[in-house]
């Protein structure tokens, strides 16, 4: 029940008798000068990780899963009694046991999602929407979420199913039907807390807590074939401005937006994927709860740039003073808000100077992992068995190891077998379906998309033997479709050149060592050619954007106006990643078959595969420079030997440990050879 305003303000002519709206008729007004604390708990970019297991590798990890994260849950509500879990958006896509449930053997209507499962015996308060809850469609997304979605592709008469036992909240992606948001945009949650009393006594209070969802308008893109025509977005700091001020008069004390982005500087857009920095410069909202950027934050020893602007405090965990916090992903953290709230007769307000920040980590400071919540496992057993047994199943064998542990230094042994797979799908779609694109040759791009971002353990390692099922999934980590591009001779180049951005400038007279890789550009937007049809050298003591240089096709220089198709994603195809030209208008081929799918029939019609035939054709090499200091990168250590079998004999490992307490290698790479 809302506090009775009108009659405060009347006992406030009064001085002497303040206290009387403690205790007026039925005891439900709140004093002023109430304090009390919230914890606004967060999970973000789940990624279907419930248990601490790595399908890929078909071991146990605990550095993953939200059974580890729920033990950081029992804790911080054993510390803030009051408290809300929200969950950030990306929980349903991602692992093996994802795909499973969605492509494999799609669960039925009545049936909950295994990652809703854990959710729900967990308590979730709510939840946002990240972009890769689009990736299977918008008729699963509708069924599992337990919506009822009016938009085209989802029939008007479908029934509601089983769902999540949470709100979930999307502000900004509309539908083209109605107009009308796709989800709830917004929910008021109501709350009975625990506060103390000006006069120090223990009290309860009712407080108000509006959370509203935001994903980045790029979705409309990465999955334009699930969603074109079907749904719109609109801009996240035009959402939040239309829609704050009526949960303001719909009376919540606080607002907080989930918000499934990260933290970019640049001048903002309608369609700008990071956009919380600008989010945060609007009145109206209390805290926020970000993601999509798997990193954890604050994080007072980042040299991310966008975590060392003006108005960002990686130390506190603010962003233009409003309370930020980033879980990182797979449910390595937790991420806390303690607000401090103070009740000032009309409305709770935060005192930030005692609100406190923090992604709480699974690991401990010994290096060990909290232990994981018995009650978790037993819920999604038989989805886990059932995938493990899914995952198992041969398609292939193989001669040599398909790594991406040197991938960012050249090894191919985990991207060829991808850009072969895709290639030969183009040109038998060209054969059978585009006669007119016959006289074009094919190339084709792909990335290492696991390149230690998620830690030491995050490379493709697919060993020598049998190749399963989920061998393929390690080596195309997403569901994405595969798609060509018809591009020039420039544009490919200007591809390339993007991609280079992998690499940080490097000074050949520096004396002084320096890192090879700009963190801060993903590996999955690190794409190459692997085709004995071309060659290209990065020079990475050039600036960006001049660093493709010996660009050769068959031999010559290549052509500004060669014609091509490329293979690669429908993300990469539609934009994702910023790279010049790719914005959907160049696709030729928009195949309904998943990338991975077209890998898994690439290696079962192959049947052997050899490093001579599938993992040894390099395009690109380092341009050679004399660089006075020593040049370094982080891997995993003790594998020496892999870089020797890609044939990169100018790596070696300096250091077995690097120092950063997260267990790699410090190698080095001679760049004059």
């Amino acid at each position: 029940m809302r506090p009775n305003h009108r009659a405060c303000l009347v006992l406030l002519v009064v001085p002497f008798l303040l206290s009387a709206c403690a205790s007026l008729p039925g005891g439900t007004a709140t004093p002023v000068g109430a304090e009390a604390t919230l914890a606004l708990l967060e999970t973000t970019d789940l990624h279907a990780n419930v248990l601490s297991y790595d399908y890929y590798k078909l071991q146990a990890d605990p550095a993953i899963g939200l059974e580890r994260t729920a033990t950081l849950i029992k804790q911080a509500r054993a510390e803030y009694p009051n408290n809300l879990l929200i969950d950030n958006g990306d929980a349903l896509q991602g692992t093996a046991l994802a795909d499973y449930q969605a492509l494999v053997k799609p669960i039925a209507c009545g049936e909950t999602l295994a990652i809703y499962k854990a959710m729900n015996q967990l308590g979730v308060d709510g939840a946002g929407i990240g972009n890769h809850e689009f990736n299977y469609g918008l008729a699963y997304l509708n069924q599992v979420t337990a919506s009822h979605f009016d938009v085209d592709g989802v029939p008007a008469d479908a029934p509601r199913c089983a769902g999540p036992g949470f709100p979930i909240v999307l502000a900004n992606i509309y539908s083209a039907r109605t107009r009308q948001p796709l989800f709830a945009p917004y929910r008021i949650l109501t709350r009975r807390i625990n506060a103390t009393g000006p006069d120090g006594q223990p009290i309860t209070a009712t407080l108000k807590v509006g959370i509203i969802g935001f994903t980045p308008p790029g979705v409309l893109s990465w999955d334009k074939h699930w969603l074109a025509g079907k749904v719109y977005a609109e801009g996240v700091r035009e959402t939040a401005q239309k829609y704050i001020p009526q949960m303001r008069a719909e009376g919540a004390d606080l607002i907080v937006a989930i918000s499934h982005g990260g933290i970019d500087g640049e001048p903002y857009t309608p369609d700008m994927e990071n956009a919380n920095y600008h989010l945060a410069q609007l009145p109206g909202i209390d805290a926020m709860l970000i993601g999509h950027e798997h990193l954890p934050f604050p994080d007072a020893a980042s040299k991310r740039v966008a975590f060392n602007l003006a108005g960002v405090d990686k130390v506190r965990g603010t962003v233009y003073g409003v309370p930020t916090v980033m879980a990182n992903l797979w449910g390595k953290n937790l991420g806390v808000i303690g607000l401090h709230l103070r009740y000032d007769g009309a409305h709770w307000t935060v005192d930030q100077s005692r609100t406190t920040v923090a992604a709480r980590s699974t690991r401990q400071p010994d290096g060990s992992y909290v232990a994981a919540d018995p009650a978790i496992a037993p819920l999604v057993a038989a989805e886990h068995a059932a995938t493990i047994r899914y995952v198992k199943t041969p398609v292939g064998t193989s001669d040599f190891r398909m790594t991406s542990y040197f991938a960012d230094v050249g090894d191919i042994s985990a991207i060829e077998l991808v850009n072969q797979a895709q290639t030969a799908y183009v040109q038998d779609y060209v054969k059978a379906n585009l006669p007119q694109y016959a006289a074009l040759p094919v190339l084709s791009m792909a990335s290492p998309f696991k390149t230690g971002a998620a830690g030491v353990a995050d490379y493709t390692d697919v060993r020598p033997g049998a190749v399963a099922l989920n061998n393929a999934a390690d080596l195309y980590l997403y569901p994405n479709a595969l798609h060509a591009v018809k591009l020039d001779g420039a544009g490919l180049k200007a591809w390339l050149e993007k991609s280079a951005e992998r690499f940080n400038r490097i000074d050949p007279a520096s004396s002084a060592q320096q890192e090879l890789i700009n963190t801060s550009f993903a590996g999955f937007n690190f794409d190459m050619l692997t085709s004995a049809d071309i060659r290209y050298q990065i020079d990475v003591t050039q600036a960006v954007g001049q660093r493709i240089v010996g660009l050769h096709y068959k031999g010559a220089p290549l052509s500004p106006m060669q014609e091509f198709l490329v293979a690669t994603n429908n993300y990469r195809a539609s934009g994702g990643g910023n790279f010049p030209g790719l914005d959907g208008g160049k696709t030729v081929i928009a195949s309904p078959d998943s990338s991975r799918d077209v890998l898994i029939a690439y290696i079962q019609k192959t049947r052997q595969l050899t490093r001579a035939r599938n993992g040894a054709t390099r395009s690109w090499r380092f341009a050679p420079a004399a660089v006075q200091g020593t040049v370094v990168f982080h891997s995993a250590p003790g594998l020496l030997d892999l870089a020797r079998e890609a044939g990169l004999a100018n790596v070696a490992q300096l250091k077995a440990d690097d120092g950063s307490g997260k267990g790699f290698a410090l190698y080095a790479i001679d760049l004059n050879q």
